[in-house]
């Protein structure tokens, strides 16, 4: 501080032909220096949106809980006051900034990640002397401010769960799909590793998103002392059990039919088959921890062709296309299940009876109709 001045050291640049700057923050200053807007503010007056408070403790945990590893992008901010950038002796582009302390400093974006700083560095006061870029616009009125909030999202793209999931070293049962899926041939030739969903004439089947959330269901029962390895060992061990009596897989895995001509004709060649797979597994590790695999052996009886209506519509099908609600997941592994021998629970059981008597009510429906 310097008098009725906040100072940082600068960097200045030029977009648009208006200047701007990034400076460094100290954590512990980042709740005192920015401001937000009034919630109770309509939409149309506010420079940004309003807090998505369950947000905020993910953030702060995932900073408090990695503090050798986390990573903040920059906050982007506008300053409504006087500000002066006094270039160096160096560089014309390098100096010191000055903003008015009569000055508001209005978030652009980056609200959550403020709101996350405050909450990390009262758990680990220590953060505080770390720092933040920001970059900082001097403010143009609320039109121009809105219009900044409405620029730097306008193109931001979410990326997939897959690729997501993939990237994050720190998941434990990310490592644990990764060496799965290096483990069984199948997976690895036929695994999409960047996409959540599988384009019409993708060479790949599955997507790494499903096979992560399908061996996570698999693995469910076991408890904290279990050892990663021995996950690793158990999810090969089933996956490679189940491939063996899946003949549409082994198909693809010889070259005998393609993966476009198998999401076209097979139910096993979508995510939600996957899912009920590794939740019958659940069932059966728990239940026959000895002897699972035997049981196993009648998926080879399971009739997957989505043109077998009378099986898959309404259970797997909805209006001819894959639905994957809660309750088909729960019908389609019904249906496995009780191929296996495999009783079910009341809720499943629940489920099945109330789709048995849509179905009746239905076929009662279609011939009225045609008598009528």
């Amino acid at each position: 501080m310097d008098g009725n001045w906040f100072e940082f050291v600068a960097m200045q640049g030029i977009q648009a032909r208006n200047a701007f700057y990034i400076i460094m923050v100290p954590l512990k200053f980042v709740p005192k220096f920015f401001k937000f807007d009034d919630n109770s503010l309509p939409p149309s007056l506010r420079a940004q949106r309003t807090l998505n408070k369950s947000r905020i403790p993910q953030i702060s945990r995932y900073i408090t809980e990695n503090p050798e590893e986390y990573i903040l992008s920059s906050l982007c901010a506008c300053v409504d006051g006087e500000v002066k950038f006094e270039p160096s002796e160096v560089s014309n582009n390098m100096g010191k900034l000055k903003i008015s302390m009569d000055a508001t400093v209005l978030i652009n974006d980056g609200q959550h990640r403020r709101a996350a700083i405050e909450e990390a560095i009262k758990t680990k006061p220590y953060l505080g002397d770390e720092t933040i870029s920001v970059v900082l616009y001097a403010d143009k009125g609320l039109k121009r401010s809105q219009q900044m909030f409405a620029d730097l999202n306008m193109h931001a793209v979410k990326p997939a769960q897959s690729i997501k999931l993939l990237f994050n070293h720190r998941d434990e049962q990310t490592h644990i799909t990764k060496s799965v899926i290096e483990a069984i041939p199948l997976f690895s030739e036929f695994t999409d590793f960047e996409k959540s969903s599988i384009s019409h004439r993708s060479t790949k089947v599955f997507t790494f998103s499903s096979i992560h959330q399908a061996t996570k269901e698999l693995l469910a029962f076991n408890n904290s002392d279990t050892k990663t390895e021995d996950s690793i060992n158990l999810a090969t061990q089933f996956w490679k059990e189940v491939i063996q009596y899946i003949p549409g897989w082994l198909d693809l895995i010889e070259g005998k039919t393609t993966a476009y001509q198998m999401r076209q004709n097979c139910i096993h060649a979508h995510g939600i088959s996957l899912q009920a797979l590794a939740r019958v597994g659940n069932i059966l590790l728990q239940a026959h921890p000895q002897d699972w695999q035997k049981y196993l052996s009648k998926l080879i009886h399971v009739e997957w062709s989505r043109n077998n209506l009378a099986i898959w519509n309404g259970r797997a099908l909805v209006a001819g296309k894959i639905n994957k609600s809660r309750n088909n997941l729960i019908l389609v592994t019904n249906h496995i299940q009780k191929i296996l021998g495999i009783p079910l629970s009341s809720e499943a059981q629940r489920v099945e009876d109330l789709f048995i008597n849509s179905l009746q009510v239905s076929q009662h429906k279609t011939l009225t109709e045609e008598m009528v």
